[in-house]
């Protein structure tokens, strides 16, 4: 059971409920929507991580992926397994991925999957780690890389904290929405 329940879209207020109806059913959206004044700037925040950014979907997505698994967010997990699948990751890098084996990744995609268990471990990433990072990306894909962990971080420590129930996976709904987030 939840700690907090998700909001009923039919008693919100009308900005919530206008932002609810464009997104899929998900337990999560319906509890952030509790932060009224926060929830539609998030939802655009979220829009241009899934949809604007230059990082390549499928880094973004196993950097996603990593964080809910060292953060132990069954629910992130869930939901985006299946978007990372509908962009291409192939099925034995999620399972690696889930097994914690990042040795079994080369650079970069090992690069992005290390940074994002160093974020979620603590506040510094090695200087090794990082011009491996350099030698891959340039200043704009690492910074969208960090927001990208940073922002799934936050979602996973909501979603754990509140203990929200688990959804099924809606796959590629929640990036084919990021554009009408509002």
């Amino acid at each position: 059971m939840p700690r907090i329940q998700p909001v009923d879209p039919a008693a919100a207020p009308d900005p919530v409920r206008e932002a609810l109806a464009v997104l899929p059913d998900l337990n999560i959206f319906k509890t952030l929507a509790h932060a009224e004044t926060a929830f539609r700037p998030f939802l655009r925040f979220g829009g241009a991580i899934l949809g604007q950014l230059e990082l390549d979907p499928k880094l973004r997505e196993l950097a996603i992926l990593q964080v809910a698994h060292a953060a132990e967010a069954e629910y992130e997990w869930i939901q985006h397994v299946t978007i990372a699948q509908a962009v291409g990751v192939p099925d034995d890098q999620i399972d690696a991925v889930e097994r914690g084996e990042l040795d079994a990744f080369a650079d970069p995609e090992r690069a992005v999957l290390e940074l994002a268990a160093a974020v979620v471990a603590g506040p510094r990433v090695p200087d090794e780690l990082f011009e491996r990072l350099r030698a891959h990306f340039d200043e704009r894909r690492i910074i969208e890389l960090l927001l990208t962990v940073g922002d799934y971080l936050m979602l996973a420590r909501v979603m754990t904290v509140l203990e929200i129930d688990l959804d099924e996976a809606v796959g590629s709904a929640v990036i084919d929405t990021a554009w009408k987030r509002s």
